[in-house]
């Protein structure tokens, strides 16, 4: 390899380069003048700078003893923070002198409130756990705010989340009570004061300024915001967003929603209280006098069940204060426990409400008969057999309408063929055997829509049963036979991969469901297409009617599959037993020989017509008056 050496030209080349340079910055310095000039600048802003900082420390009742403890880096921080925050830097002086959270708690909280912002930094709830056996923390690691936003008479725009609070801790009989100032000076101040009482999941706080009208600019709008990102507690993070929502009461009683998937948003008025709903938990404030106004916002941020969500939801409320004489003064109340019908009914604000019980007449039964009826059974039963009690107890009250379905499906079965030679006979005439075919059905006292009112009659037990329990507190990690957790799903065997709609697990209790509902499926199906006259297109119906009995355990297995084991052991005791019962009616009670007398005497009867057939009967006989006159004139 040639060895490189440095030559003479490459030398002369890099003493010319310098060379250059050295004249340019020669020629580039600053004049006299311009010296002049930078000098008289820098000092200017110097100057500046000191009188900006002697206005600010005038408002300042902090002495400079004050400050002599706090470390040096502090004391440079805190300076700063003079600059910004004005009058309030007061207690900001004073905060390394306390420790940095105050802690308060009874049988059932865990609460941590941070001197930095006065409000709760961590909320643990002592005796419940998560799926995964970790105790149940509302708040904690930032992941809620309570920060009131508002503008001072010196133009400065503060919020009291980055402002540091002095707590003191008293006793008021049993109650403890956190008191959270944040000062002007001893005499000046705004107060978070929080009040807990033994073995209660609900908060007193008020929130109130003292000596700060001429602090606070009371032209400009005081805010509350209050957020919370709801932290996971249940295995299927998506059927726990799907109960985690938004609720809120207002307009005298009106109970709201947000949107249950989605982001979603809304403005509303005279707000009595809202729910930060976690499934089984719940984060509520209430306020003794309503909100005027308020904002609300709802995120969803469990996208994908396949990820390790920490978080379901983000929610969010902006809420304008009202000022009295330029103070703030609030009275509220902070509820953190479980969303459980009988802990929030005790407290007389309508809570309750905010669990999804079903709209109307839905929610009515729940409330009337399913929650006292559960309550009573599982009171001294275990919490399974209390399920297939009252399931048992459900389906013996329905067993009227299930006899009532089937002697209409036997009378209709036992009508078929005349109603066959009616159609044969009038087949060209469809006004004439639609005519002949009711009055046959009056006749013999048989209905084709009687079979029909036993689902119409039990559509709303059995929506009020898939909205009761989810919502049943009471089944929250309780135990029957494999099932772990009657709120969540049964797991028997996990998956290596997810199957889309179904899951990465096989659920027992939904495929013991649809194995029952298959075989109801085809009884029932059976029955109707026996008792349903041949006529044209019916061919279609029956092949529909067939694949519904296999379409039907498929979409009850496949749905099901994430849902609570305890929904999916109620449909499955109900399934059972609806077999028997329809067995029995069936075998012992319905007599088709009896029945087929029955109707044949009743044929014999005169039968006065309700108002309903008269006027179908004057329907009829009008539309085919109107048929005969259109086939004349077409002659």
């Amino acid at each position: 390899m040639e060895e490189k050496k440095l030559d003479i030209n490459s030398i002369i080349g890099f003493i010319l380069i310098a060379a250059i340079l050295m004249y340019m910055l020669w020629q580039n310095q600053p004049t006299p003048e311009e010296l002049e000039a930078q000098a008289k600048a820098k000092q200017e802003q110097i100057d500046a700078e000191a009188i900006a900082q002697e206005k600010s420390a005038e408002t300042f009742v902090a002495t400079p003893e004050d400050f002599s403890a706090i470390p040096t880096n502090d004391s440079i921080q805190l300076a700063n923070l003079k600059n910004r925050i004005g009058a309030f830097a007061y207690s900001s002086s004073l905060s390394s002198t306390t420790p940095e959270e105050t802690i308060i708690e009874n049988e059932v909280l865990y609460l941590k409130v941070n001197n930095k912002g006065g409000y709760l930094s961590e909320v643990k709830l002592k005796q419940f756990v998560n799926y995964d056996s970790v105790p149940i923390y509302l708040i904690k690691d930032q992941n809620a705010i309570f920060n009131l936003n508002f503008s001072t008479t010196d133009n400065r725009i503060l919020n009291t989340q980055d402002l540091y609070f002095q707590p003191t801790i008293t006793k008021s009989g049993d109650n403890q009570i956190l008191s959270m100032k944040l000062k002007v000076s001893e005499t000046q101040f705004l107060e978070y004061r929080y009040e807990l009482k033994p073995n209660d999941y609900m908060l007193g706080l008020s929130v109130k300024s003292q000596g700060l009208n001429n602090v606070i600019n009371s032209s400009q709008q005081v805010t509350l915001d209050w957020r919370l990102k709801g932290y996971r507690h249940a295995k299927s993070v998506a059927y726990e967003n799907r109960y985690t929502r938004l609720t809120y009461q207002h307009d005298g009683g009106k109970v709201s929603k947000l949107g249950e998937r989605g982001d979603d948003d809304e403005t509303e008025k005279d707000i009595e209280w809202l729910s930060f709903r976690q499934h089984f938990f719940s984060s509520i404030l209430l306020t003794d006098k309503p909100f005027k106004t308020a904002f609300l916002k709802s995120e969803t941020l469990a996208i994908d069940e396949e990820i390790d969500t920490i978080f379901t939801k983000s929610y969010a409320v902006s809420i304008p204060l009202e000022l009295i004489g330029g103070e703030i003064n609030e009275s509220l109340n902070m509820y953190y426990g479980p969303t459980d019908s009988q802990t929030l009914k005790q407290y007389d604000r309508n809570l309750e409400e905010s669990i999804p019980f079903g709209w109307g007449l839905f929610g009515w039964i729940n409330k009337a008969l399913f929650i006292p009826l559960f309550g009573f059974l599982s009171g001294f039963l275990p919490y399974g057999i209390a399920i297939i009690v009252m399931t048992i107890l459900v389906r013996l009250v329905l067993s009227p309408v299930l006899y009532k379905s089937y002697l209409s499906q036997a009378k209709m079965k036992i009508l078929k063929p005349e109603i066959a030679e009616i159609a044969a006979k009038h087949k060209d005439n469809p006004m004439k055997k639609q005519k002949e075919t009711m009055a046959l059905y009056s006749k013999a006292g048989a209905s084709p829509m009687a079979g029909c009112l036993p689902a119409l009659v039990q559509l709303p037990v059995f929506y009020a049963l898939f909205m009761f329990f989810p919502t049943a507190f009471e089944l929250r990690q309780k135990s029957f036979l494999w099932a772990e957790d009657l709120s969540s799903y049964d797991t028997i065997a996990e998956l290596p991969f997810n199957i889309p709609l179904y899951g990465d697990h096989v659920s027992l209790f939904p495929i013991l469901a649809s194995i029952a509902i298959f075989f109801y499926m085809k009884m029932t199906t059976g029955q109707q297409m026996a008792s349903t006259p041949t006529q044209e297109g019916m061919p279609d119906m029956a092949k529909m009617m067939k694949y519904m009995i296999y379409l039907s355990p498929i979409m009850m297995l496949f749905f099901f599959n994430n849902y609570a084991s305890g929904l999916s052991l109620y449909y499955f005791i109900s399934n059972l037993i609806t077999i028997g019962i329809m067995l029995v009616i069936k075998n012992y009670i319905l007599d088709e020989d009896k029945i087929h007398a029955q109707i044949q005497v009743n044929k014999k009867k005169p039968r006065k017509q309700g108002k309903f057939q008269r006027k179908m009967a004057e329907m009829m006989e009008k539309a085919e008056e109107q048929k005969q006159a259109q086939q004349k004139r077409k002659k």
